[in-house]
């Protein structure tokens, strides 16, 4: 027999025709087989349907819920959450002579999956509000359950935990979010989901790329309704002062949003500083010490073909 690595045994059987390995099987749901559409040959039956069963009747069907069972198998749960709940029976056969219900649950849910359940719902109540898709809503339930198992972070609520491990998720998937952001759609304050952030991170010894300013150029320009031209400018912009050591000390957010009103004023689509304020999550006394950083050497900033609308000697000087 011939010997297979502990990787191989492990690996799930791939189900291919052995004539046309390469084939993309088809499907047929109804009779639960896995067909080749090359030759026709059956290379799989009985294969289980694990969405959800749908049962429904003409007298029925806008009074109850068609599905008969539970929801789709949850693999961060314990067990899956595949327990089983018996509900309160009505009639006399349920009861006993003593009028105790003869049909009882041995367990219910726990209260750690309780408890995570929780957070995944919140989890996905704040990924809505902000408008992130589905794997960042992965990743954060992942991050979560691991900071949950390992009690590693006890003592702190667990919707900042929660806060936390979205802000993480975010910026782990390259589409980062501020602490603002983030603490819009939560209830819990900047300042608590620093602490879990920085706690979680060494709890789960990970680590997240540093944010740039053009993590954020693309999205704030664009909530702005700047034009393309206006948007390159700006990371041109912000690039170019970060490469010439003008903002020593100031976050990516702040240059962002300095370079952002310095294009928009030397072009005909012009921004105030409250406007780029309420979209960046910075006061506008922010907005204008980065500006005054870069506005000395605002002529060597610019990107060689761009189209002024006004000059460079005629930009605001705060």
């Amino acid at each position: 027999m011939a010997s297979t690595s502990r990787g191989e045994s492990l690996a799930l059987p791939k189900v291919q025709c052995p004539n046309h390995p390469e084939a993309l099987l088809v499907e047929d749901y109804r009779a639960g087989d896995m067909i080749c559409p090359e030759c026709g040959l059956v290379v799989g039956d009985r294969v289980i349907d694990v969405g959800s069963e749908w049962r429904t009747f003409s007298n029925e069907k806008a009074l109850k819920d068609p599905s008969r069972v539970g929801d789709a198998q949850n693999p961060l749960l314990n067990g899956g959450d595949l327990t089983t709940m018996i509900s309160r029976g009505t009639g006399a056969a349920s009861f006993d002579e003593f009028g105790n219900s003869k049909y009882q649950n041995r367990r219910t849910m726990s209260s750690s999956d309780r408890a995570m359940l929780n957070a995944f719902k919140e989890i996905s109540t704040m990924a809505d509000r902000i408008n992130l898709p589905r794997n960042i809503v992965d990743r954060t339930n992942n991050l979560f359950k691991q900071v949950y198992e390992q009690k590693s972070l006890k003592g702190r609520a667990n919707d900042a935990i929660a806060s936390a491990c979205l802000y993480i998720a975010c910026r782990q998937e390259g589409v980062p979010r501020t602490f603002k952001e983030i603490c819009a759609v939560s209830r819990i304050s900047k300042k608590e989901i620093g602490r879990c952030f920085k706690l979680i991170l060494k709890a789960l010894e990970t680590s997240v790329d540093l944010i740039t300013t053009g993590d954020f150029m693309s999205r704030f320009c664009s909530n702005l309704g700047l034009p393309k031209q206006v948007q390159m400018a700006a990371t041109f912009i912000a690039r170019k002062a970060v490469e010439l050591d003008l903002v020593p000390g100031r976050s990516p957010i702040s240059v962002a949003a300095a370079a952002i009103y310095m294009a928009s004023q030397a072009s005909a689509e012009k921004k105030t500083q409250k406007e780029i304020g309420d979209i960046a999550g910075v006061a506008d006394v922010t907005i204008r010490q980065s500006y005054r950083l870069i506005y000395p050497r605002a002529a060597e900033l610019f990107p060689p073909d761009f189209k002024f609308d006004t000059p460079v000697d005629k930009l605001p000087q705060l």
